[in-house]
């Protein structure tokens, strides 16, 4: 009798309606669906032999997650360069009024000169095949689609041979071995964990194998006893045996580079050094949006572009174009107007300099030495020097909290009871909201 006046207790949809005028932001058809699942949740629960809750709160909850959950604008004060679940690398000004010319109609697929269809976005392609002195290029919507790509347009149902040390996982759960397997192509392990020979890749060549994969660790570092074959070991290898040699290198440096940087793979001296091919990721060092880029032998590429995945992993044009403005920078050697560029070269005294100038008139901050890091599955284990505003306040959750529900919202770091901000990670131009929000703060 109780769970059955329970059901009787539920509201109806029309009732929940009337009395939530929130709801109708949503429009009517958002609103009616929302306010049907929490009932229909608080029905299953009734059934369950469990309370039922308050429906009417659970709905307001989740009309408030629906509206403040958008994608939208935040300023990234956390000091990580290219935060993934904020979207990694901002894009430059000329990458903006590119995609904002490219939201109409926009020649992705056609040749305004001949008027007729032509090949894909071919400028990207071609600035990035350039830009790491590659015969071809081919981009698509992110670099786990490249690499799916490139395995299943060249080893599918054949065998492809990584070291055992190279089987990432990314964010998400997202694991090499899932995505070889669902490209088609077969895993063959060699090595160990930490230490994997050339004669390891010799033994395991058969008539099965189609390709050599090596894949840079790029969020995690093994150091102590470890060793792993070169490049051109593998390419040479790799040529003997009359298969591709594919090198996953991650993170988007086009070119050597000094610094932290030393260690970090570049797409310039892998094919240099003899790889095939190489793929990468856009919205990272590279400093464009979110896309992968797949760069080496014209054959290869071609196969790749032949391959129906190609159009399932396509980039879309607002992606294109904004790769374009950012390649078309790189090309011209304006590379500082991209915004990662800034923030990687940015030198901490300046960095000081705009915290002192915020928190000059705040009774709660202090400006102290701290590192940023890059982030985003890119040169892992290593921090640039940088300044932070340390704010110290009685509750730093809730004062975090009341950032990140800011309009925009700020996003920053609680560590030791404060809240912690890396101007690093922020635009010069929004220091101004950062103090103005860090002195609402203080009221």
């Amino acid at each position: 009798m109780e769970r059955r006046e329970a059901l009787r207790a539920l509201p109806q949809v029309d009732e929940v309606l009337r009395e939530l005028p929130e709801l109708a932001g949503l429009g009517s058809g958002v609103a009616r669906w929302v306010a049907r699942r929490e009932i229909e949740a608080a029905r299953a629960r009734i059934l369950d032999g469990l309370e039922p809750g308050d429906v009417r709160a659970a709905i307001d909850h989740a009309v408030h997650d629906l509206t403040a959950r958008r994608v939208g604008r935040v300023i990234n004060a956390t000091g990580v360069l290219l935060h993934t679940n904020l979207g990694r690398a901002p894009l430059s000004d000329e990458a903006r009024s590119a995609v904002l010319e490219a939201m109409g109609p926009a020649a992705v697929e056609f040749d305004v000169g001949s008027g007729q269809r032509a090949q894909r976005a071919p400028v990207a392609a071609t600035l990035a095949a350039a830009l790491c002195d590659a015969q071809d290029a081919l981009v698509v919507n992110n670099n786990a689609g490249a690499l799916l790509l490139a395995l299943g347009a060249l080893a599918r149902g054949r065998e492809v041979v990584v070291g055992r040390g190279e089987l990432i996982e990314i964010g998400g759960e997202f694991r090499l071995p899932d995505v070889m397997e669902a490209s088609g192509a077969i895993l063959r392990e060699v090595g160990t964990t930490n230490r994997t020979h050339l004669h390891d890749y010799e033994r395991a060549l058969t008539e099965r194998t189609a390709m050599i994969l090596k894949v840079h660790p790029s969020n995690y570092r093994i150091v102590g006893f470890t060793t792993s074959p070169e490049v051109h070991e593998l390419a040479d290898l790799a040529r003997g045996a009359g298969i591709p040699l594919l090198y996953d290198t991650g993170s988007g440096l086009l070119a050597p580079r000094e610094g932290i940087f030393a260690d970090e793979p570049d797409a310039t001296s892998a094919l240099a050094a003899g790889a095939d091919l190489v793929c990468f990721s856009g919205d990272k060092l590279l400093g464009g949006p979110q896309a992968g880029i797949i760069a080496g032998r014209a054959d290869l590429i071609e196969r790749c572009r032949r391959n129906p995945v190609a159009r399932a992993v396509r980039a879309d044009k607002l992606t294109l174009a904004a790769m374009e403005a950012t390649l078309w920078a790189r090309a011209r050697g304006e590379a500082g107007s991209i915004p990662t560029e800034r923030m990687l070269d940015e030198p901490a005294e300046h960095i000081r300099r705009r915290a002192r100038a915020i928190s000059a008139n705040l009774r709660n901050a202090e400006v102290i030495d701290g590192r940023s890091v890059t982030g985003g599955g890119s040169v892992p284990g290593s921090s640039i020097p940088t300044a932070l505003i340390r704010f110290a306040v009685p509750t730093p959750h809730i004062a975090a909290r009341t950032l990140r529900t800011d309009d925009p919202p700020i996003v920053a770091r609680v560590e030791r009871d404060a809240v912690v901000l890396d101007l690093r990670t922020v635009d010069p131009a929004d220091d101004g909201v950062i103090a103005s929000a860090l002195a609402r703060l203080e009221r």
